[in-house]
């Protein structure tokens, strides 16, 4: 209870700081616009943009964010109205019509979006500069001075940039640094808890205290969750508040790293406690436990000195104490498991042992920070950023986004143009600040874009009804709908998209003075923004028709493709972990990107087609992410595995033989499956399948078996004891090894039998649970083509024996 009222405690100040922080840089914006001095007021004459700056800096941001914000406006203003006032020279505003204008936004907006490298926010400060100076300038027709008004435009966005960053230092700067401290202190208390939480539940006397400490370190694993996303926001931040002086330097580095490191072991931990069948733990006593409890005091220390003690090179804490807790627990890995109910237990203990590993790493020195500086830092910022956002290389994926931006700002200025000259601005404005880094999901970001406009529009005309006579009251009314929209940013229903757009609808309206009746402006903005962002709307289902849902079943195939790669890697042989963590990386960004699509199709409306079956695909996603943890365990126990061989020398090399075989047969089994999901999952429909194969006239033979690969489906055919056979094979094995040891009461030689059996019981492990999840998906698989293809009966082999005819 107490930490949920924290939570909550930390969301209401989070939004409350946010708020003011805007409020405050929307008032002086706000002063400066309505009371500032004419000659000030000539040149800033789109106060509009100085608001909409204002909301895309400002918005969450932290001194570092609004730095770099100034240097993103002032790039953006570089490349927006350097081609605007030498059109603008050359043809003349007169000479403009509704279609050249459009046309000059859409190779304008193209120039903009097509650079790769070009952050997200200065795209959006250009385009809508874009937007303003052209059909500002073909409104105003003869009246437009060419070269002064993108002068003014350029001036609207300054004092929006200046306003962010004078609000980032009022009343106390919000630096990245001091966050990221925050953040990291509170990660450091959270894998503490969560350690402690773990401990607790392997060393429980029965399950239901067990399954406690388990339930309890869950909502725990959420918040460290939002937390590592935290840190890794604010790293990107801490870099532009480095100061020149060598002294101060130390106060920007921080242990974000480190930490992030450290959820690797707890989610293994959390893997092998979930797969004990009972508690409490045979193989323990209470030496054992005792050793357990000091090892987790241990790392908790070495936690607390990671969040204190910033740029510290050596530890407070003996690495000594740490062997010595290590040797307690020896006995317990004295022997290789012959029961595969003691596998997690010892996968505990191998990730109990990873985690004190990275906990007493040694942080990175500024030496070493040099050496492994990315080209970015070796060059200098602002060149790298110019050289990489300017390269000359043409590819589709950048081409695509960039066609798409230009056409949809070129239709929603055209029609907004046609429907109405005075505020047809505004059609294209709203598609201008809204562009988006990546693919989303089409029908909702629209719906809360339009719904926050509306929200915002509203409660803007509502203020001028009441305070239509007191302007300084209108615009304090302001400061409620700024925490109201700040809770609506991190709302699930409104996001980013709803909140920005409702803030700007209000300061519009609220903000501004001689703008016309607010109710007739608020209906020509609403009717404007509803064309825009139909235009967009329109654009992307012509150029990107594949809906969410197809792409999904798409990512999900080439998940499967990776994830063959990735066992075809596992083996014991020389500098085969290099290999495995390549193809894991892959099979990570797999996984995410089919996250990404999983989201966007779940709000994605059905129309007329089949629903998306989001529970299905969410437990294959759960599937797939926890293999992705099985094989980076699996590459940490080969690496480890091959580091020990070394002293061993020729002695490891003619005894792994046997070793590789079971791990041969295991790479088959699970590799067969994996590749057969892979071929079903491209699967339109059975019923075409069927068709193809009645065109070409091909008959497949299930008894004879026409597929290519005998063995597919051998893992789901196998019983479970059948399974268990294999993997007590790999570890009658392994004890072989082991057993070959000798002078077991030389310290060393103790040490390294423990390291060995600790890797070869976590690798078996792995094996084992890579299995059962393997076939986990294989009852998702069956379901998910149960649902595509409702009146047929799924029998996977008879479908890959059917695929493999057709492409044989």
């Amino acid at each position: 209870m107490l930490a949920t009222t924290d939570r909550a405690r930390a969301v209401w100040l989070r939004c409350l700081a946010s708020a003011f922080r805007t409020a405050l840089a929307c008032t002086i914006v706000g002063c400066t616009t309505l009371y500032g001095p004419a000659a000030v007021q000539h040149h800033i004459a789109f106060p509009a943009f100085s608001y909409v700056t204002v909301i895309l800096i400002v918005t969450d941001a932290t001194l570092g964010d609004t730095l770099h914000g100034c240097w993103l406006a002032l790039y953006a203003t570089i490349q927006s109205m350097g081609p605007a006032l030498l059109s603008l020279w050359l043809i003349g505003p007169a000479r403009f019509t509704n279609g050249t204008i459009s046309l000059a936004v859409a190779l304008g907006a193209f120039v903009v979006a097509f650079p790769e490298g070009t952050h997200l926010i200065a795209k959006r400060i250009a385009l809508g500069q874009i937007v303003i100076v052209y059909v500002i300038a073909f409104i105003s027709g003869v009246d437009t001075e060419a070269i002064m008004h993108p002068l003014n435009v350029a001036a609207s966005t300054a004092i929006g940039v200046l306003a962010c960053v004078i609000a980032l230092l009022l009343p106390y700067p919000r630096p990245a640094c001091w966050e990221l401290k925050q953040n990291c202190g509170r990660l450091a208390e959270n894998v503490s808890e969560r350690l402690n939480l773990y401990v607790k539940a392997f060393c429980a006397e029965d399950n239901a205290l067990a399954l406690t400490s388990m339930s309890q370190a869950k909502p725990l694993t959420i918040a460290g969750a939002k937390l590592l996303q935290s840190i890794k926001r604010y790293q990107e931040s801490v870099k532009w508040e480095r100061l020149p002086l060598k002294f101060l330097r130390n106060f920007y580095l921080n242990p974000g790293e480190r930490l992030q490191e450290l959820e690797i072991p707890l989610r293994g931990m959390e893997i092998a406690l979930t797969s004990t069948s009972s508690f409490p733990i045979r193989m323990l006593e209470a030496e054992n436990k005792q050793g357990l409890v000091q090892l987790e005091e241990h790392v908790s220390l070495n936690l607390k000195q990671i969040k204190n003690c910033f740029p510290r090179d050596s530890l407070t804490v003996p690495e000594s104490n740490a062997d010595k807790i290590m040797e307690s627990l020896q006995t317990l890995q004295a022997t290789i498991p012959t029961n595969h109910e003691d596998l997690p237990s010892f996968f505990f203990l191998f990730c109990m042992k990873l985690l004190q590993s990275k906990s007493l790493a040694k942080p990175i020195t500024s030496t070493q920070q040099k050496e492994s500086s990315t080209p970015c830092q070796k060059n200098g910022f602002f060149k790298s950023m110019w050289m990489g956002n300017w390269s000359t290389s043409v590819n589709c994926k950048r081409l695509m986004p960039a066609f798409k931006c230009s056409l949809s700002l070129g239709l929603a200025v055209l029609f907004g143009l046609i429907y109405s000259k005075k505020d047809s601005y505004w059609s294209g404005l709203p598609v201008a600040i809204s562009m988006a880094a990546a693919r989303e999901a089409t029908f909702k970001v629209a719906n809360v874009k339009a719904q926050g406009t509306v929200l915002g529009t509203v409660y803007g005309v509502f203020g001028c009804f009441v305070f239509e006579r007191y302007l300084p009251i209108r615009f304090i009314s302001l400061l409620p709908w700024f925490v109201v929209t700040s809770f609506l940013r991190h709302s699930q229903m409104y996001g980013q998209a709803g909140g920005i757009s409702a803030v700007i609808g209000a300061v519009l309206i609220l903000g501004r003075k001689n703008f016309g009746p607010p109710s007739e402006f608020a209906i020509a903005r609403i009717v404007e923004t509803f064309i825009g962002l139909s235009c967009s709307i329109m654009v992307d289902l012509v150029l990107q028709p594949t809906r969410s849902c197809s792409l999904a079943k798409v990512q999900l195939s080439k998940c499967f493709g990776s994830l063959s790669a990735c066992v075809a890697s596992i083996s014991l042989a020389a500098k085969s972990k290099t290999n495995l963590l390549e193809k894991q990386r892959r099979l990570k960004l797999d996984v995410s990107e089919l996250g990404k699509f999983i989201g966007e199709a779940e709000v994605e409306p059905n129309f007329w087609f089949l629903p998306f079956h989001s529970a299905c695909y969410c437990k294959l996603l759960a599937s797939l992410s926890k293999l992705v943890d099985l094989l980076l365990f699996s590459a940490d126990a080969v690496g480890l595995l091959e580091q020990e061989s070394q002293k061993l020398g020729a002695s490891w090399k003619e005894s792994v033989n046997k070793l590789h075989a079971d791990v041969e047969i295991f790479k088959e089994m699970a590799g067969s499956l994996v590749k057969c999901f892979e071929d079903v999952t491209l699967l339109k429909s059975l019923t075409f399948l069927e068709k193809k194969l009645e065109n070409k006239n091909i008959s497949y033979d299930l008894e004879l078996g026409k597929s290519s690969n005998r063995n597919i489906f051998k893992a789901s055919s196998l019983k479970d004891d059948k399974i268990d056979s294999i993997i007590s094979s790999y570890l009658q094995h392994s004890k072989e090894i082991v057993d070959k040891f000798h002078a077991a009461d030389h310290e060393g030689e103790r040490e390294l039998k423990s390291q060995v059996v600790l890797c070869l019981s976590a690798l078996g492990f792995c094996m084992s649970n890579l299995i059962k999840e393997t076939r986990e998906i294989e009852k998702g698989i069956i379901e998910l083509l149960q649902w595509e293809n409702p009146s047929k009966h799924i029998n996977l082999y008879e479908i890959s024996c059917k695929i493999h005819a057709l492409n044989n």
